[in-house]
C-alpha cells in the first residue's frame, strides 16, 4: 500500500511497552512495534517517534505517593529515555537505523535534541526517538509529542494506543460507547474527551497537526493507518 503519509510522528504509551506483564518492558511487544516502524520505514515513510514512561514511572502517581511534583516529573523523564533506548535496540536488532535524542543533554546516552538534528536523522533513513518529553516538569509526553510533532514538521500524530479511535466514552468502562471516525479538536475540548491532555490538543489544533488515534497493538495495523485506511479516528 502506498503511504498516505511522509514525515510522521509516532506517539507511543508506555504502559503499552508492558504487554501481558503489567509492568517494565515486554520483549515480545517491543520486538513486534519495531517490526510495524520498519514496515513503514521501508516504505518511504519518515518516522519520529515519542514513547511515554508509564510503564516505569508517571510523575503525577509519583507526586499522589509523596514526591516533590518536579523530582517526580524528572524520574518519569528518565522512564521515557530507558524505553527510547530499548526500542532504539529493538529496531536496530530489526535491522532499521535508529537515534535517540534527548530533551536535555545525556550524552552519551543520546544526542540532545534539536529538530535540525532530527530531520536530518530522519531524511537519511534513521528513525528519531526523543526522548525526556519536553525536558520540562508539568508536562504530558503527549504534550512533548505534539511539541516534537509540529518541531519536526511531521504531517500528522499517529496516537497508538491499546483501543482502537476515540469513543464518546471509554469503551472498555461503558459498553454503549460509539466511535467516531473523525472528530475536530474543538469537539473533543467541548466533550472533555481524554484523547489527550488539553495542552496538546490546544498545541495540535493551533498549529494545524492533525492527530490519528488508533491500535497499534494489533500487527500491521501501522502501515493501514499510514496509508489512509479508516481504522481509527481523525482528530482534525
Amino acid at each position: 500500500m502506498e503511504p498516505k503519509y511522509r514525515r510522521i510522528l509516532l506517539k507511543l504509551s508506555g504502559e503499552s511497552l508492558m504487554g501481558r506483564q503489567g509492568y517494565g518492558i515486554d520483549p515480545e511487544r517491543l520486538n513486534e512495534y519495531a517490526r510495524q516502524i520498519t514496515e513503514i520505514v521501508n516504505q518511504g515513510v519518515e518516522v519520529g517517534i515519542v514513547i511515554g514512561g508509564g510503564n516505569i514511572f508517571r510523575g503525577l502517581q509519583g507526586a499522589a505517593k509523596g514526591f516533590d511534583r518536579v523530582k517526580g516529573d524528572q524520574m518519569g523523564m528518565l522512564a521515557t529515555v530507558i524505553n527510547s533506548l530499548a526500542l532504539s535496540s529493538a529496531l536496530e536488532d530489526a535491522g532499521q537505523k535508529a537515534e535517540v535524542f534527548t530533551a536535555i543533554n545525556m550524552y552519551p546516552i543520546g544526542k540532545h535534541y534539536s529538530n535540525r538534528a532530527a530531520i536530518s536523522a530522519m531524511e537519511s533513513g534513521t528513525v528519531a526517538i526523543m526522548a525526556g518529553g519536553t525536558g520540562n516538569p508539568f508536562f504530558t509526553t503527549d504534550t512533548g509529542a505534539a511539541l516534537r510533532g509540529i518541531e519536526i514538521g511531521a504531517d500528522a500524530m499517529f496516537k497508538g494506543t491499546r483501543i482502537d479511535g476515540v469513543y464518546t466514552a471509554d469503551p472498555e468502562k461503558d459498553p454503549t460507547a460509539t466511535k467516531f471516525d473523525k472528530i475536530t479538536y474543538d469537539e473533543v475540548l467541548a466533550r472533555g474527551l481524554r484523547v489527550m491532555d488539553l495542552t496538546a490538543t490546544a498545541l495540535c489544533k493551533e498549529n494545524n497537526l492533525p492527530i490519528v488515534v488508533f491500535d497499534m497493538d494489533t500487527p500491521g495495523n501501522l502501515a493501514k493507518v499510514i496509508a489512509g485506511e479508516p481504522i481509527g479516528t481523525l482528530v482534525y
